[in-house]
């Protein structure tokens, strides 16, 4: 399936895990943190564009016991350390079985995080790994691009609107909506 554009992103939200850094499952040390290849490259061509980023992560680590809310904080820390600073963090650290409504696929982070930076949801862009990133996304009226890893389904690749091999042909993809280009399933 495509769409076409139909706006300039005003802010482009990132999942962290698998998409930003490398998935490390509970993840609760810093030191075992490490961006994706493209994550300094892609964040940098949206501040060189003047374009807000933030993420938003599902930590069900924390909801079932298996890390603490402040290992979690720490992990974001060095995260934004790394590749920040991001305007906006918002994460999830309930169980999937809490069905709260901030837990992607639900759209609660990503409106959550819409309203704190002023912009309406359908002005944002979310950048994600796996289908669920890309149902939340719908679920708040913005735009998604899935940059697929090797956990990303091939239903999930299938479903998407806009795919991109990885972070900078995302970004590159969003910007170009910028200077009117179409969209497309794959860079």
């Amino acid at each position: 399936m495509r769409t076409t554009a139909r706006h300039v992103p005003e802010a482009v939200l990132f999942d962290r895990d698998g998409t930003l850094v490398v998935d490390v499952p509970y993840c609760a040390d810093p030191r075992l943190v490490r961006p994706v290849p493209a994550a300094r490259a892609a964040l940098a061509l949206l501040r060189e564009a003047g374009v807000p980023t933030g993420v938003v992560t599902n930590q069900s680590g924390i909801g079932r016991g298996l890390i603490t809310p402040e290992a979690a904080a720490a992990v974001n820390r060095e995260v934004d350390r790394l590749l920040g600073p991001f305007r906006v963090w918002r994460v999830c650290p309930h169980a999937p079985e809490e069905g709260c409504a901030c837990r992607k696929p639900a759209p609660g982070m990503l409106l959550d995080a819409a309203a704190e930076l002023g912009i309406a949801p359908e002005r944002l862009a979310f950048v994600g790994d796996i289908g669920s990133d890309v149902e939340a996304a719908a679920a708040a009226g913005a735009a998604s691009v899935l940059v697929p890893t090797a956990v990303t389904r091939p239903e999930e690749i299938r479903a998407a609107p806009v795919v991109r091999r990885d972070l900078v042909g995302a970004v590159r993809f969003l910007l170009a909506e910028q200077r009117g280009a179409g969209p497309g399933r794959a860079a």
